[in-house]
Order: C-alpha cells, then sequence, then structure tokens
C-alpha cells in the first residue's frame, strides 16, 4: 500500500506535507524490511536538522538503521508513541506510527522527494 497523498524518499520515508510543516515517518515497505522493531530514539523538539542527516535510529531484530530526513528544518513535534510503542509503527505506519514533525526552511527540498508512482516503481525494483 502506497499511499496517493504522501511523498517519498529512496530510503523508503514517507512525507506529507502540511502547509510549510511536514510530517513524516517510514514506510510499510521499511517496517517490512526492518522486521520487529525494538527501539526508536526520536530528536528533541526544536532540533535542527538538515536534509540528509539522521534524525532517528530505528534498532530492529535485524540491525540498527539511521533515518535520513526529507528536508531541511526545526523539529516542531516528536511522536513519543512511537518511541515508547515501536510496534505502533508496524501497526499503522502512515497514520499513528507517524514520528517527526518540522516547519521546513527550503520547501524546494520537497520537489526532489519522490512521487508514489515513482516511489512504488522504486519498490518493484528492489
Amino acid at each position: 500500500m502506497i499511499p496517493a497523498d504522501l511523498l517519498y524518499t529512496d530510503q523508503h520515508t514517507w512525507v506529507k506535507r502540511e502547509g510549510k510543516k511536514i510530517r513524516f515517518g517510514i514506510t510499510q515497505n521499511a517496517v517490512e524490511e526492518l522486521g520487529e522493531i525494538v527501539y526508536v530514539e526520536l530528536p528533541e523538539v526544536g532540533a535542527a536538522l538538515a536534509k540528509g542527516d539522521s534524525f532517528a535510529v530505528v534498532e530492529s531484530t535485524k540491525a540498527v538503521y539511521d533515518l535520513l530526513a526529507p528536508a531541511s528544518g526545526k523539529v516542531t513535534a516528536v511522536n513519543g508513541a512511537s518511541a515508547d510503542d515501536p510496534d505502533s509503527i508496524a501497526a499503522d505506519p502512515f497514520g499513528s506510527g507517524w514520528m517527526i514533525e518540522m516547519s521546513i526552511s527550503d520547501p524546494s527540498e520537497l520537489d526532489l522527494l519522490l512521487s508514489p508512482a515513482d516511489y512504488e516503481q522504486k519498490v518493484k525494483e528492489g
């Protein structure tokens, strides 16, 4: 399932634009590749992120992964529930499993993200 109202990164992060803010998390495909998620570390509200910076650390039964910010900006909210209960990410990665909300400093960075069709093609290609 690839929601049509979102943008995507090559690293299996989804992005929802909400005015001058974005909300993002990992895709269902990422959840499947990670396996059981046992730990999530998120940044503090107010943290500044540059596009490509690590915004979270996710530990699964398979490995530890750094997740990369899809755009530059300042963290305005974190989903503590996803850190407190990593199963919530797997249960609803595009909804209640969101991870970060941030104000974006350069909206043009979003133009470089994948459309749903492009992301679907990437997933099919492996």
